[in-house]
């Protein structure tokens, strides 16, 4: 008589739509899903309102500050907003200048 196999004696075979493809790292930049070449920080305005001011720098400016991204952290979809939301309003208040 011949034996029947079950589903549980059958060697696991990987299923190939489950099988994950090569992943690279995005490397290090400003682009989301990048890592941050260096810490960004934007200043706090002196009014107490908390809003952002002035340029993005690489340091503590001193006095209140936020931290947007650390140096070796993803650059997510917000720090990019935050990134270019300070990069027009530089622009903006360099073309008030010139």
């Amino acid at each position: 008589m011949a034996t029947r196999k079950t589903i549980d004696e059958t060697p696991e075979q990987p299923n190939p739509a489950v099988v994950r493809t090569q992943e690279y790292a995005a490397g290090e930049g400003w682009q989301v899903g990048q890592t941050a070449p260096a810490d960004a920080y934007r200043a706090l305005s002196e009014q107490g309102d908390g809003q952002p001011t002035g340029p993005v720098l690489d340091h503590h400016p001193g006095g209140y500050a936020r931290l947007i991204v650390q140096k070796g952290a993803v650059v997510t979809e917000g720090v990019r907003r935050e990134l270019d939301a300070a990069e027009a309003e530089q622009s903006a208040a360099e073309g008030e200048q010139g």
